[in-house]
């Protein structure tokens, strides 16, 4: 090998391994955080999980992403009697669930985590928080107002919803799949609230453009630990993209 080759093997050597090891740095030298998206939409007429093309792939992501299922347009009651829309929450990351306040099981649980997930979210503005009444005819905005009183519900933060039950139960069904019924509807011999009002323990995570991003049991302590964890996993997600 000549002196000359030598040197300029030496060059291209300086000048492709730094930019070998900015490439790796650029792809595997981050942090990366990862979630994931629920409900993928599937093809009515073949059972297929949908796809469509991704706007921006990477050099080591695929070029078609699943399609998933978004949380649909709404429009209730709060707390104020003012009427608050799901688009109010679009940009935000929220924690939703499904609850009423006569209910002595399985509620009481559920709004006590909800409290410390609220405490621990206190300084973040984009988190927020949606409790949907599944006994709308009785939880009136004063009786969520009492609610959220009891629970300590930071204004503006924690919102109450009630309204009708036609636009409620679908939501909770199709929107943000949680069981809910009325057993009263098919069973005439149920008594109390708590029989009539059927529902999940579940809080569900939604992101900032409508996705579910996760489902916790709202009373057992540890799986709401994981969903503090999990909000502050896309907290970070989100601060890595801006």
């Amino acid at each position: 090998m000549t002196q000359k080759t030598m040197k300029a093997g030496i060059l291209i050597a300086a000048l492709v391994v730094p930019a070998l090891i900015f490439l790796y740095l650029k792809g595997f030298g981050e942090n990366h955080y990862e979630l994931p998206y629920m409900i993928p939409l599937t093809d009515s007429t073949t059972g297929n999980i949908m796809l469509r093309k991704n706007p921006n792939p990477k050099w080591n992501q695929p070029e078609m992403d699943t399609v998933f299922h978004t949380i649909p347009n709404w429009k209730l009651t709060d707390e104020n009697g003012k009427e608050f829309a799901g688009e109010s929450l679009k940009g935000k990351i929220y924690v939703a669930d499904f609850f009423f306040t006569r209910c002595e099981t399985i509620c009481p649980k559920m709004s006590t985590e909800f409290t410390r997930v609220q405490d621990t979210f206190s300084q973040n503005d984009d988190v927020q928080f949606a409790s949907f009444s599944v006994d709308p005819s009785h939880d009136t905005p004063e009786v969520l107002q009492e609610y959220a009183k009891k629970y300590d519900a930071k204004a503006g933060k924690w919102h109450f919803l009630t309204g009708k039950k036609s636009q409620i139960y679908p939501l909770a069904i199709k929107g943000y799949f949680i069981p809910v019924a009325d057993a009263s509807e098919y069973d005439k011999a149920v008594k109390t609230p708590d029989e009539t009002f059927i529902h999940s323990e579940k809080l569900i995570l939604v992101d900032k453009d409508g996705h579910i991003r996760g489902f916790y049991d709202g009373t057992d302590k540890k799986d709401v630990d994981r969903l503090i964890l999990e909000i502050r996993v896309l907290t970070k997600i989100y601060e890595t993209k801006s």
